[in-house]
C-alpha cells in the first residue's frame, strides 16, 4: 500500500529547539530483517518498543520516523499528561462514570509505566513532573464549567482543591484568573526532553531507531511485512502502526478521522527582572475551565523561564493549514498573553509552532489487529502522552500475546465512528470550533 500524504507541521517544535543539541539517529539506507517494525517514534511508538525488550529481550526491533525524534506531534503537545477524564468534546471534561473509571485506571497505569521508565532508564528528571495540573477559570462561565466538573470529579470519588483568585494569584503573580480546581495526578512533562531521552536510552544491539525515514510503501511478501523507505527498506513478520492519525494515510479508519490543528506560541527566556515582576511559582500549567478556551504553561529550567500559550483548534483534512489561518491564530495567542501577562508587555514569542492531533467521533482509539502481523496503536483522541503511552504499552502486550486486563478492554470497545461526508463533515467540524471558541470568549 502507498503511503498517500505526510502532515504539514507550521513552524519549529518549540520543545526540542530550547534543548541542547542532541546525537540524531541515523536515516535507513539498507535494508535489514528485524522481528518488530514499529512505525512513528513518538510517545506510543517508542513505549512499544521498550516493551517488546522488557517482555521478549532477544526480540529485535526498528523504530522508523518520518521526522527527528520530537520534531513531528510527539514534541508539539502542551506537556500535559492528564490522569483524569478529559473528553476534549465535552463542555466540563467528564463523561460516563463507568468510562471514566475506566480511563482513569488506565492513564494512572500509562503514567505509571512512564514514571518506571523515568527512574529505570535514567532519563532526566526534570523532563517528567508530578505537580498536578489546574483547571483555570476567568469567567463566571468558566467557574460553572468547573462546577459541573467537580461535581463529577466528587461522583468518582477523586480528590481535588478549589484555589481562589488569592491563591491563583500567588501561584501565576498574575490577576486574570477568578478560581481553579486543582487536581494532583497530572504530570508535566518537557515533552521533547522525554521523547529524546527514551529514543536515547532504549537503543541496544537488538533495538534500532531511524530518524527522516518515512515509510512510502508497506505491503506483504513472502508471509511478512516490507516498509519501504526513500533508502532502505525493513522486513518483519510483525509491524506497529504508532502513527496516530496518520494510520489512514497507510489506507486504515478511512472516513472515522477528524483532523484537528492546536496552535502553540512559546516566549523568549524572561530576563531576571521580568521574572521578579511576574512573580508566582516557576512551574504551572493550566487547562482551560472551557476545553476551547486558553491553555497556559510557565516553565523554568533547560532553555531559561518562559512561557507556553496554546489556543485555537482548526479542522485541517488536507493536514496542511494556511499561511492566513496562522496570522489570525497567532495574533490571538499574542492577545491571549497581553490580556494575561500586563506586566510583561513588550516580551516577544520567540517560537509559534502547530501540531496534528486526532479525534474520532465517539472517542474511540484505534487499537488493535489490523491485518495478520499488521497492528495498530492510533487515534489517541487528543491525550498523545498519555494515551500514547497506554496504547504502545497494551499493542506490544498484544503482538506478544502477554496476559493484559487493558489490552482486552481496549479490545471490547467500539469501532471508530464513520464520519458525515465531505463536504459536512468540514462544515460541520469548523462550526463547532468557532461557535465553541466564540463562546469561550475571555476564557481564550
Amino acid at each position: 500500500m502507498k503511503v498517500t500524504r505526510q502532515p504539514k507541521n507550521p513552524g519549529p517544535a518549540a520543545w526540542a529547539k530550547i534543548l541542547p543539541e542532541v546525537a540524531r539517529h541515523p536515516t535507513l539506507e539498507d535494508d535489514r530483517h528485524v522481528d518488530f517494525l514499529i512505525i512513528g517514534g513518538g510517545f506510543a511508538g517508542l513505549t512499544a518498543a521498550r516493551r517488546i525488550s522488557e517482555l521478549e529481550p532477544t526480540a529485535t526491533v526498528s523504530v522508523v520516523e518520518a521526522f527527528r525524534l520530537a520534531e513531528g506531534p510527539a514534541g508539539r503537545n502542551s506537556g500535559f499528561m492528564i490522569d483524569l477524564p478529559h473528553d476534549l468534546a465535552s463542555d466540563d471534561y467528564g463523561g460516563q462514570a463507568a468510562r471514566d473509571h475506566q480511563s482513569i485506571r488506565h492513564n494512572r497505569a500509562a503514567i505509571s509505566y512512564a514514571a518506571d521508565m523515568v527512574a529505570t532508564l535514567g532519563l532526566p528528571q526534570d523532563c517528567f513532573q508530578k505537580i498536578g495540573k489546574i483547571n483555570a477559570a476567568a469567567t463566571d462561565r468558566g467557574i460553572a464549567h468547573n462546577q459541573g466538573y467537580l461535581e463529577h470529579l466528587t461522583h468518582l470519588n477523586e480528590p481535588f482543591e478549589i484555589l481562589d483568585d488569592r491563591q491563583m494569584h500567588e501561584l501565576t503573580g498574575i490577576t486574570f484568573y477568578k478560581q481553579g480546581l486543582f487536581t494532583p495526578g497530572a504530570v508535566m512533562l518537557q515533552p521533547a526532553q522525554y521523547i529524546q531521552s527514551l529514543g536515547a536510552a532504549i537503543v541496544s544491539n537488538r533495538v534500532s531507531i531511524y530518524e527522516n525515514s518515512p515509510v512510502t510503501d508497506l505491503d506483504k511478501v513472502g508471509g511478512k511485512w516490507r516498509a519501504e523507505t526513500a533508502k532502505g527498506a525493513i522486513l518483519a513478520p510483525t509491524v506497529i502502526l504508532a502513527t496516530n492519525g496518520l494510520a489512514q494515510a497507510f489506507g486504515f479508519y478511512k472516513s472515522r478521522v477528524v483532523h484537528i490543528y492546536t496552535y502553540a506560541s512559546m516566549t523568549r527566556a524572561l530576563s531576571a527582572d521580568e521574572v521578579q515582576r511576574l512573580g508566582g511559582a516557576s512551574n504551572w500549567g493550566f487547562t482551560p475551565a472551557d476545553p476551547l478556551g486558553t491553555t497556559v504553561r510557565r516553565i523554568s529550567g533547560i532553555g531559561g523561564d518562559r512561557i507556553v500559550i496554546r489556543n485555537r483548534a482548526t479542522y485541517e483534512p488536507r493536514l496542511s493549514p494556511s499561511e492566513r489561518r496562522l496570522r489570525g491564530v497567532y495574533a490571538q495567542h499574542d492577545a491571549s498573553f497581553d490580556a494575561r501577562f500586563p506586566m510583561l508587555k513588550g516580551v516577544e514569542m520567540e517560537h509559534r509552532w502547530g501540531g496534528h492531533l486526532a479525534l474520532t467521533l465517539n472517542g474511540v482509539a484505534g487499537f488493535g489487529q489490523l491485518e495478520d502481523g499488521l497492528y495498530s496503536a492510533c487515534l489517541q483522541n487528543g491525550l498523545g502522552t498519555v494515551k500514547g503511552t497506554l496504547h504502545g504499552m497494551a499493542i506490544a502486550e498484544m503482538c506478544l500475546k502477554h496476559p493484559s486486563t487493558i489490552v482486552d478492554e481496549l479490545l471490547a470497545e467500539p469501532a471508530p465512528k464513520r464520519l458525515p461526508p465531505e463536504p459536512i463533515s468540514e462544515v460541520a467540524a469548523t462550526i463547532r470550533l468557532k461557535l465553541g471558541e466564540r463562546a469561550a470568549g475571555w476564557e481564550l
